[in-house]
């Protein structure tokens, strides 16, 4: 048992993988939460190991926007009329929901999100900060032991809850986007029994970026990255090339370091952006499961046009 949890702690995904971290960006980077001038609400679905019994899933419902300029005025009967902003129109807030299932082990909680927006000429650059909690469960029915120590005997506490802080920051400009984030800043520690089976959630980072070309064409494409890392020093990046049509429906390929190369299908009906993603696994794991498949359904609410003209991707 004590070899187990040290090759999930060294080895395992400890935070979820998403193939659709351009719509699903707000989920690894608060600092995304109302960028785009919407109100945006979505829901992703993920089961990274198809075929396999029991294979790690990840839901997440999020919801963010953007608190935008509300003005007042004050009248007095011996000056003119004055108006007063009373919101500046900056701030973003944002919240998430989200259970991450792997193997015997579950987090369920949820996470608040804060940005503040600046502009800097045409282009803007938002910064953002995030506190979760969650609740770390463990199915001990589903644990063997080497010996015949039982469970009580290990001294388990099946279920914990743990508080951690996340923080990001994120460029946007009418064709291009830039974001760095960090999860786990506090890199908690969780004592599952006795301090033999301490699990820690490491610090982990991620950089992502894109550029959209020939964006106010019929069709356009763009390229775009996202590099995971882990305070281990284990590193993966994800490539993707999409091809858009009338900026309403895309056709992708994604290839991840040493892991899968996939497809991604996206297309939006009225206020609703419709993702699917499929990988196939290039590691032995396709021995067990032929790939992973994501479902993301996102709604964008409000008309950014009028307010934030230099935004076309949506």
């Amino acid at each position: 048992m004590i070899a187990l949890l040290r090759f999930i702690t060294l080895q395992g995904q400890q935070m979820p993988l998403y193939s659709d971290y351009i719509m699903n960006g707000f989920v690894i980077n608060p600092a995304v939460a109302g960028s785009d001038g919407f109100t945006t609400i979505g829901l992703s679905v993920r089961d990274h190991m198809l075929g396999f019994d029991n294979s790690p899933k990840t839901n997440v419902i999020s919801f963010q926007g953007r608190l935008l300029r509300r003005n007042y005025q004050i009248r007095n009967k011996s000056l003119f009329n004055k108006t007063v902003s009373k919101r500046t129109g900056k701030v973003g807030i944002g919240a998430q929901i989200f259970t991450d299932k792997n193997g015997f082990m579950e987090r369920t909680g949820g996470q608040v999100s804060y940005a503040y927006h600046m502009n800097i000429g045409n282009n803007q650059l938002s910064f953002g900060l995030a506190v979760s909690t969650f609740q770390f469960h463990i199915a001990l029915d589903k644990l063997k032991f080497r010996d015949s120590e039982t469970i009580t005997d290990q001294g388990f506490a099946n279920q914990v809850l743990v508080p951690d802080v996340s923080t990001g920051a994120y460029f946007l400009s009418a064709n291009s986007f830039l974001g760095f984030s960090i999860a786990n800043l506090f890199q908690s520690r969780i004592r599952i029994g006795s301090e033999t089976y301490d699990y820690r959630l490491y610090r982990t980072y991620y950089l992502m970026g894109g550029k959209r070309f020939n964006a106010e064409s019929e069709f356009a494409f763009e390229p775009s990255f996202l590099i995971k890392g882990t305070e281990k020093g284990i590193f993966q990046a994800d490539m993707q090339i999409r091809e858009y049509y009338q900026q309403d429906y895309y056709l992708g390929v994604l290839y991840r370091t040493g892991s899968a190369v996939g497809v991604i299908l996206g297309a939006k009906w009225n206020r609703i952006h419709f993702c699917y993603a499929f990988d196939y696994s290039l590691n032995s794991i396709r021995r067990y499961s032929y790939g992973a498949h994501e479902l993301n359904i996102t709604i964008k609410l409000g008309d950014n046009a009028r307010r934030y003209k230099w935004l076309i991707r949506y």
